[in-house]
This record gives structure tokens, sequence and C-alpha cells, in this order.
């Protein structure tokens, strides 16, 4: 028996009740779940609302599974606890998924929203992103951002090049999660975009000091003051600041305080570790790799191999999605393949 042709009584009754509960429980402001609002229209599952099939597409996607092998923001680190894209992605989705709750807004939504935001990133994360611009810029005056690289991923390159047919709204909320991207549309997308830099900022304070990077006693002080000395407080206080804040605005804001303190602690991350003099050391070494595979694959006639992103593509976004869409060892192993004679790879 066909479950969709001849629902039974629970799933034929499922949309009218979740719609149902989303009136009587979701904040006025809060996106809803129907009706679904596809590039291209299909029918509603009879279990899953259409934002919740959305969350599955994506979890179920190749593009998800890569991130556990892509750098958040030490590269090839020594030790099971650093964070990866993977990890960072899990925690973004469980802090706004939090702040949506407590906002009565819609938490299938930013599930959704979080699960997808990052699946464009490049290997070497925020500085594979430069040095692939870089490359785009110099061979075809073209660029590349990662949240832009995470809509083509949905809209385009997964399931064979058909795409995964998401939600407008959850597209919006991936395409603007980032600070350089325009303001999401939803109050969901906007949770997104600021616990993005709520997470990354404390959990790779963490890694940093575990690294040796930084030591507890040079993070600036005043901002420390303010949030605390541990990534959970710090995280805990932002989150009920953020909560605090946007119930009466109608919007998602910080106070003055907490978001001055973090970004306190965003310019000192960027000065100390993201830019800071062991990161540098490995810049210029992660630039050779991708510098190496992205001109060597517009020299040739045919671009990447195995026809390299999605059908009918110009070169210049082939080789983008090719590259892009590696993890860090792979590239690394393809580099290794161009760069270094056989008998001394592995």
């Amino acid at each position: 028996m066909d479950p969709h042709a001849e629902p039974g009584p629970v799933a034929a009754a499922f949309a009218a009740r979740r719609q149902a509960w989303e009136d009587s429980q979701l904040s006025p402001l809060a996106a809803r779940s129907y009706p679904a609002r596809r590039l291209t229209p299909e029918d509603d599952c009879g279990l899953r609302s259409p934002l919740q099939r959305d969350r599955d597409r994506i979890v179920h996607s190749k593009a998800f599974r890569r991130l556990k092998h892509k750098t958040q923001v030490f590269v090839a680190p020594e030790g099971d606890h650093y964070r990866t894209r993977l990890t960072h992605t899990i925690e973004v989705t469980q802090i706004a998924r939090t702040v949506a709750r407590a906002l009565d807004l819609n938490e299938d939504l930013v599930e959704a929203i979080g699960l997808g935001h990052d699946l464009g990133h490049p290997p070497f994360g925020h500085i594979g992103e430069q040095f692939l611009d870089e490359a785009l810029r110099e061979h075809y005056q073209g660029h590349f951002m990662h949240f832009e690289q995470s809509l083509r991923i949905v809209d385009v390159l997964e399931r064979g090049f058909t795409g995964l047919n998401l939600n407008e709204d959850v597209r919006d909320g991936i395409l603007c999660h980032s600070g350089r991207a325009p303001m999401p549309r939803t109050l969901e997308g906007r949770i997104v975009r600021i616990v993005d830099r709520i997470a990354y900022i404390n959990h790779d304070i963490d890694d940093a000091i575990r690294a040796g990077v930084l030591r507890e006693r040079d993070l600036p002080q005043d901002a420390i003051d303010v949030l605390g000395t541990t990534g959970s407080v710090r995280i805990d206080r932002l989150v009920h600041d953020l909560v605090e804040h946007s119930r009466p605005a109608g919007d998602i804001v910080q106070g003055a305080e907490a978001g001055d303190a973090m970004d306190a602690l965003r310019a000192f991350m960027f000065e100390y570790v993201y830019l800071g003099e062991a990161a540098r050391r490995e810049h210029a070494k992660i630039r050779q790799v991708i510098r190496t595979l992205f001109d060597h694959y517009v020299a040739l006639p045919d671009g990447p191999p195995d026809g390299g992103g999605a059908p009918g593509a110009d070169q210049p976004q082939r080789i983008t999605d090719y590259v892009a869409g590696m993890t860090d060892r792979y590239c690394i192993r393809t580099f290794e393949s161009l760069a270094v004679p056989d008998g001394f790879v592995g």
C-alpha cells in the first residue's frame, strides 16, 4: 500500500493538526510551515511538515556528510576534541533552536537553516574561501562566497544535479546567514545569523586555548567581565541577552553591553587567532594547495575530472564547484598527486 496515495488516519490529519498547533502556540511573528513554498511544487508528506522535510534532505545530503572533514579553524588538528565544520553546524543549530523556542518562533525552520548554512564552505575554512575567491578574481574576474555556494549546493548540486527543492524561507536563511549578506527576511533566519557568530567565537576560543595558541588570561578582560570566564557561561549569557532584548523589540537583537563585549572578543580573535602569527604560517601553505589545484584545472582543456560540477555549467563554475566541494583531506591528497613524485606520496 502506498501511504501517500492512501494515507492512514494519522497522516491524513497531520497537516491540519500541525497548522492548528502553530496558530495557537507560535508567535504571530513566526514563519509558518504551511503552505510549502518551493521552486518546484510537490505533494506534502503525511508525517512531516515541509520544513521537517527540508531538514531531513539536508541531513541526508552528501554535502552535509562532507562537513565532518572540513576545517573550522584549525587545519588537520592533532587531537579528537577540536571542532570541525560539522560540529560547528550542530552547535549553531542547537543554540538557535533554544532561542527560537524561547521566542515562540518556528524551530523547524531554524533547524533547517542551521543545518544547511555552511554546506558551501570550501576546504580549510575561511582561509580556503579567501584563496578560492582570489583565484576566481584573477582568472575569471569572478568571486567566491561560501554562503552563495551553500545555496548553489541545495539548489543545483545535490540529488544528481536536481537540487533539494527547499522552501523559500530555508533558502533565504542559508543565503543570508553571513554578515556579508543581506538581512534574512524571517526572524528564524536572523536567529541563525547571530547565533552563528555567538557559537564560533566561543568555541574557537576553546579550541585556541586547547591548541596552545591562547591562554585564558590573554582574553580581553572587559569583555570577560561582562560575559563570563568560560565558553558555556558566555554562550548562556549571550542567549539570555538575545532572548530578553528580542522579545520586546519584535526582532532579533542584542543588548548594547553584551553586543559590544561579543564584538570585542571577535576583534581579539581576528587579531590573535584567525590572522595571528600561527595562522599566518599556515596560510601560505593553504594558498599553495588551493591555487595549485585551481590553476591546474584552469589549464586543462576539459577542466576538472568526471565532468566536475553541474552539467551545462561554464568552466569557472565547474572548477569552483569541484574545488569547493573537496574535504580537507581529499584536497591535500589531490595536491600531493600533482605536486609530489609518486614515490614520496603517502
